[in-house]
């Protein structure tokens, strides 16, 4: 069960790990949040444009992490892409993150 929460909220992956062997952090945060602050090398695609970025993300054949300002927006991308079939991580928020890579 514990590991099962672990999974769920973000707790037990190594994104260090995950971005060192290619995986892509996507922003889905709005253009003018991401110009306030970012991860270094992430992509800015806003959630309500991550629908249409699903043939780029399935060319790029690599996990995406998503990250947002809390959680919230980048957990409503993870649904969104695991739908489509893409492997992915709910990073939660870039800031928070961004220390931990």
């Amino acid at each position: 069960m514990i590991s099962l929460l672990k999974t769920l909220f973000g707790k037990g992956i190594d994104y260090k790990d995950l971005v060192s062997k290619g995986a892509v952090i996507v922003d889905v945060r709005s253009k003018e949040e991401f110009r306030g602050g970012h991860i270094k090398n992430s992509i800015n695609i806003p959630l309500d444009q991550v629908k249409s970025y699903m043939p780029e993300f399935r060319k790029m054949k690599k996990p995406i992490i998503t990250v947002c300002r809390s959680g919230a927006r980048s957990g409503i991308a993870c649904g969104l892409l695991k739908s489509g079939g893409i492997e992915n991580y709910n990073g939660g928020a870039w800031d928070s993150l961004n220390k931990k890579i």
